[in-house]
């Protein structure tokens, strides 16, 4: 298990003085770039080996979002490699151990040359310790388009969405997503579902309903193929 320890800053915060959604994403995400650099195995090895790890799938509950100036501890883990698949946890600690946030991931190795899956190598493999998966349920990764979505205006993708694999970076793509909350909702659960990466100039066309306390988007190319589907359930 890796963690580190750190403090919710302004820049991270909503109107409210909260910890914003997609701040928590790139926490969880920081963290498990932060334990692959320890372990050797970080970007420069990556890029080495032409390959890169890409999300297919989040699944996050959320039962507290910590406050500006909180003290918090994130923690990552994987706790299984199949094939080219990975699998980690991830949680957002409080206070005397309070779990505030935690997730269950999804990844697939890639080829960068290919754009194709690609077995784990051993190496890699043997870099982990793995450890128990968290009791979440198994949701299924698959999203199920509802009927009734209504389209949106469409939208470029633009510098600022870009991470190092020159695609929207995964939390971007939850970012769009949130402008389609009513006002005053609050996520208590999310699931996203990413089928393929937009990149830099691409044109995002999305779609949204609400299902009684769930709001559904899907950000889609002009054809209506999406690039990623997200679930947000309001905090109960």
């Amino acid at each position: 298990m890796y963690s580190f320890e750190s403090k919710v800053r302004y820049s991270e915060v909503d109107s409210e003085g909260h910890i914003k959604l997609n701040s928590i994403l790139d926490y969880f995400q920081d963290c498990s770039f932060f334990q692959s650099e320890e372990l050797g195995v970080g970007l420069s090895f990556m890029a080495g080996k032409k390959l890169a790890w890409v999300l297919t799938s989040w699944q996050v509950e959320i039962s507290r979002y910590p406050a500006y100036g909180e003290d918090i501890t994130v923690s990552t883990w994987p706790y299984d490699f199949k094939s080219f698949f990975g699998y980690r946890n991830f949680t957002i600690k409080g206070a005397g151990e309070e779990l505030c946030a935690r997730a269950n991931s999804v990844w697939v190795l890639l080829d960068v040359k290919t754009g194709r899956p690609t077995r784990v190598l051993q190496e890699m493999a043997d870099a982990y310790e793995f450890f128990p998966q968290l009791p979440m349920g198994k949701a299924p990764r698959k999203i199920l388009l509802p009927k009734g979505m209504e389209a949106k205006e469409p939208f470029p993708v633009h510098k600022y969405h870009i991470d190092t694999n020159q695609h929207v970076n995964n939390g971007k793509y939850v970012c769009m997503a949130q402008e389609y909350l009513p006002r005053g909702f609050v996520t208590g659960k999310m699931k996203t579902e990413y089928r393929k990466a937009a990149v830099y100039g691409d044109m995002i066309y999305p779609y949204a309903v609400q299902e009684g306390n769930k709001v559904t988007v899907s950000l889609a190319d002009r054809e209506g193929t999406p690039y990623a589907v997200i679930e947000l359930e309001e905090k109960e």
